[in-house]
């Protein structure tokens, strides 16, 4: 559906200066989809175990089964470890409920996977604590993560995100699912751990530790099979695990054991053909396993049950040494071992080189990185293998009007940059089961050709907690545009908004923006919670903001439903120049409309250092909703004169009188700058 270009003045609000244009980011890496040349990520240190930064690609020598190659790319990865702006005030960060892909992304990614199949029931704790320590102190406001659980379900997972938040709760959701050790089975059942027929004696677990196994193994596969996609930056996998309680190596003795060690070596080439890291991660710790060997009698079961241990730890070393990475085994401090996973994560070179046997043989080509200088240690990984088989054409859609462009940027980990954008969301209590939410895109306009006809195709969809497509939509956008407004959307942008009707959940937005005139493409990744505006007794729905600065951005298709309550359309900038004027409104659902009592609404602003700088308020009263529940539109002006350069807090409460007096709120983060800055240009 074609979209009209409407410029809307915002008269009812006064302000200055124009509507903040993100500012240029650094050249984004090259993500590239096509495994047509072989990267090595290589780690050089000093004597001293200090990362070394000045060599060069001269200084390197990379050799493919002994044979000497042509480093064709060469470059020196170099990550800040970022940390989120907080007000002064505040104990945590407030999320930014607008996301940009202004700057390039420049920090880590990392997947977590945390193998319930592979940890004690007890364990637990351990592992929430090792993983909560991670995302907590050593993952910086620039990385990504995502959380995967081997046998949990689908929706205790979590997409890619910088949420400490929601990598935390998907952290909370694990629970250890292991079977006891096989040496307590075959004490209690066979008596000593011997052998019969091709399986442990008097262990009855056996097929199920097999079946555990694959599932471990064949998850961490289809993870690197599909991190591989991620070109120019290092890919790594937290595995926090026990390790494999199945003893691989032992092929007379147990009937699964060759299957398993063939699909091991299939991980194994899965993750160096895609160049993914693994660290393997044991949460037990420093531990002689004394609260299981305390079920055991004699040196004999105690032997076997220390073997069984070293079989998992030696699991755990396979998957990191051959990938890389290193395990963390036998400590109960992880703060050194995660330090040394965030350097080696941080700085390191890549090195890339067109393979002399490209062929889909399946081989194992060894790798070898060479530093010409003495006195410095290298780590790199060992090798890699080529693909097999027939490579997989993609099947044509002929229904599909998406761009190439864009269905790359959609199904890519990571947001593209290239065509700056901004993406803001608001849910609102819609017809059930959906609610709707309110999704604004802004653009910025140097990034588009704007000549006569020229064409913008805008896709987004919601992908849920279970990996489900949800409201999709692709809408292109013709510019026929009169002078005054192509000058107003090279000078400030433009901006479109849209309605999807979603049921209550956990959502990731992808939206994905191309200039089809010149194939400039960017996207977001959006973090959405949707509330059940029904359940709890008092619901706030999102907050959007309108501003005198803002409303002179050029918007297609205004949202109806807002036009009749705020002065100018909803809009996506965080920084507003001093003097400027703020208009912000929400819904507050009250679920106790049979019951007589009055709900306070109350919007601040608070300073950096916590001073209350604005405050107005307001009282509802029950009987507006004539006995049943629904909601009670709030809206209000927010006046920034006399406000100094500086961050500030919006915060919008409700509080009902009723009972124990339940609260719905929302905040915003936002800047003040003058007028002139280069923030608002």
């Amino acid at each position: 559906m074609a979209g009209v270009i409407v410029l809307l003045a915002g008269a009812a609000l006064t302000g200055q200066g124009q509507t903040p244009a993100a500012p240029q980011g650094p050249e984004a890496p090259n993500f590239k989809l096509q495994v047509d040349y072989v990267e090595v990520d290589a780690y050089v240190t000093d004597q001293q175990g200090q990362f070394v930064r000045d060599l060069k690609k001269e200084d390197f020598q990379v050799f493919e089964d002994r044979q000497p190659q042509t480093i064709t790319a060469f470059t020196l990865v170099d990550i800040p470890i970022d940390r989120a702006t907080r007000p002064l005030f505040a104990a945590q960060p407030i999320e930014p409920d607008v996301k940009t892909n202004a700057q390039a992304f420049d920090g880590r990614i990392y997947i977590l996977v945390l193998d319930d199949a592979h940890v004690q029931f007890q364990h637990t704790p351990a592992v929430k604590a090792a993983a909560r320590r991670f995302i907590e102190q050593d993952l910086g406001a620039n990385d990504l993560m995502a959380v995967v659980h081997v046998q949990g379900k689908a929706e205790n997972s979590q997409e890619f995100t910088s949420s400490k938040r929601l990598l935390l709760a998907a952290v909370d959701r694990f629970f250890g699912k292991a079977e006891r050790p096989a040496a307590l089975e075959r004490s209690q059942f066979g008596g000593g751990g011997g052998r019969r027929q091709g399986q442990a004696l008097g262990d009855p677990t056996e097929q199920k530790r097999a079946f555990d196994a694959r599932a471990t193994i064949e998850e961490l596969q289809a993870v690197a099979d599909w991190f591989g996609g991620v070109r120019g930056r290092k890919k790594t996998v937290l595995l926090v695990s026990e390790g494999i309680d199945y003893d691989v190596d032992d092929v007379f003795n147990r009937n699964q054991a060759s299957m398993l060690l063939d699909e091991t070596r299939d991980l194994i080439r899965s993750a160096t053909r895609a160049g993914v890291t693994i660290y393997a991660i044991d949460p037990r710790g420093l531990t002689d396993q004394g609260d299981q060997s305390i079920e055991l009698s004699g040196s004999r079961g105690l032997r076997s049950l220390q073997n069984d241990l070293r079989v998992q730890q030696d699991s755990l070393r396979t998957f990191a040494e051959e990938t890389g990475g290193f395990a963390v085994l036998n400590t109960n401090s992880f703060a050194d071992a995660f330090d040394r996973i965030v350097r080696e994560n941080s700085s390191y070179y890549v090195l890339a080189y067109y393979p002399p046997n490209p062929q889909r043989d399946g081989k194992f080509h060894n790798i070898q990185v060479r530093v010409n200088r003495p006195g410095v240690t290298v780590r790199a990984r060992r090798g890699y293998a080529n693909a097999s088989g027939k490579a997989v054409a993609a099947a044509p859609n002929p229904a599909s009007k998406i761009t190439t462009e864009a269905r790359d940027a959609l199904q890519s980990p990571l947001p593209v940059s290239g065509l700056t954008m901004s993406v803001f969301a608001a849910p609102f209590k819609g017809t059930a089961p959906n609610a709707s939410v309110l999704l604004g895109v802004e653009m910025r306009g140097q990034d588009l050709r704007l000549d006569g006809g020229d064409k913008i195709q805008i896709t987004y969809f919601a992908l849920d907690a279970k990996g489900k497509y949800r409201g999709s939509n692709s809408d292109t956008v013709t510019l026929n545009l009169r002078p005054e407004t192509k000058a107003a959307i090279q000078r400030s942008g433009m901006r479109t908004l849209s309605r999807l009707q979603i049921p209550p959940g956990r959502y990731q937005l992808r939206v994905a923006v191309n200039d089809l005139a010149t194939s400039a493409v960017g996207s977001v990744l959006y973090d959405l919670d949707v509330p059940d505006f029904t359940k709890t007794p008092l619901v706030m729905s999102g907050l959007v903001l309108a501003s005198g600065a803002a409303s002179k951005l050029p918007t297609v298709r205004p949202d109806e439903e807002l036009r009749p309550v705020l002065p100018a359309p909803p809009m996506g900038s965080r920084i507003f120049p001093v003097g400027d004027q703020l208009a912000l409104f929400v819904e507050i659902y009250d679920n106790a409309g049979g019951s007589s009592h009055k709900i306070d609404i109350a919007a601040t602003v608070t300073s950096d250092e916590g001073n209350v700088m604005f405050k107005t308020e307001d009282v509802r009263d029950s009987s507006e909703l004539q006995g049943k529940s629904g909601g009670y539109g709030y809206s209000s002006r927010v006046p920034l004169d006399g406000l100094t350069p500086g961050l500030y807090v919006l915060k919008v409460e409700a509080r009902s009188r009723l009972g124990q007096g339940p609260t719905a709120s929302r905040e915003v983060q936002f800047r003040i700058v003058e007028p002139a800055s280069p923030e608002l240009k």
